[in-house]
């Protein structure tokens, strides 16, 4: 049994550590990382990126059991170990991660970017298909006031993605590097396209395995 109170205990202390502010003065390098599963096995892919024209640098694979069902507003606790797995395997360490998953846009101001940004201390974004928390006033996303996060329309007849500042990255720095990251046809910035492909490759090697 997953015991949510202490979880949510854990993420209201952690919640107090993230940093809103740049603290990347240039990005050379930018990674994404995407999620893929198979049983209760979640593959997490993150592939590092020039930051100029998203050149692959490096990617790097974990997969990790995961015995903790999806959970909303805890994510992280499914997927986030196997992230900080992969993460810990790269040579080239990027200045920024986007992780597929809420920033602060988030009931207790915590999703998986910034969990994932708070534990292994680097820039994060998070990019989410659902908005978990908020309302939406002239595309930016408040909750009790504060803007934490922004709907995108990354492609003509798509659905919405919602940015949020994970770790140690302002709101505004964010969406401009999530702009920067994006190019037609693609709906997901480069690095988190990159990394979603790359993810499902991993995935299909290992249900077709022998």
């Amino acid at each position: 049994m997953v015991d949510l109170s202490k979880l949510k205990e854990e993420q209201l202390k952690l919640a107090k550590k993230i940093i809103l502010t740049d603290s990347v003065k240039k990005i050379n390098t930018i990674a994404g990382a995407d999620q893929a599963y198979v049983g209760n096995k979640v593959i997490s892919a993150i592939v590092v990126c020039d930051y100029k024209n998203f050149d692959v640098v490096e990617k790097k694979y974990s997969v990790v059991d995961s015995n903790i069902p999806y959970i909303s507003g805890f994510l992280f606790y499914k997927d986030g170990p196997a992230i900080i797995e992969a993460f810990n395997m790269l040579e080239q360490k990027p200045e920024v991660l986007i992780v597929k998953g809420n920033g602060i846009l988030h009931p207790r101001r915590i999703g998986m970017a910034s969990h994932v940004g708070i534990l292994l201390d680097i820039a994060t974004i998070g990019i989410a298909k659902k908005m978990m928390a908020g309302e939406i006033r002239e595309r930016t996303i408040y909750v009790e006031k504060e803007a934490r996060g922004y709907e995108l329309i990354t492609r003509e007849h798509s659905k919405p993605l919602y940015i949020s500042p994970g770790n140690k990255i302002s709101l505004k720095k964010s969406l401009e590097v999530i702009k920067n990251c994006l190019r037609y046809p693609n709906k997901l910035p480069m690095p988190l396209h990159l990394a979603h492909k790359y993810g499902n490759q991993i995935k299909e090697e290992i249900i077709n395995k022998p």
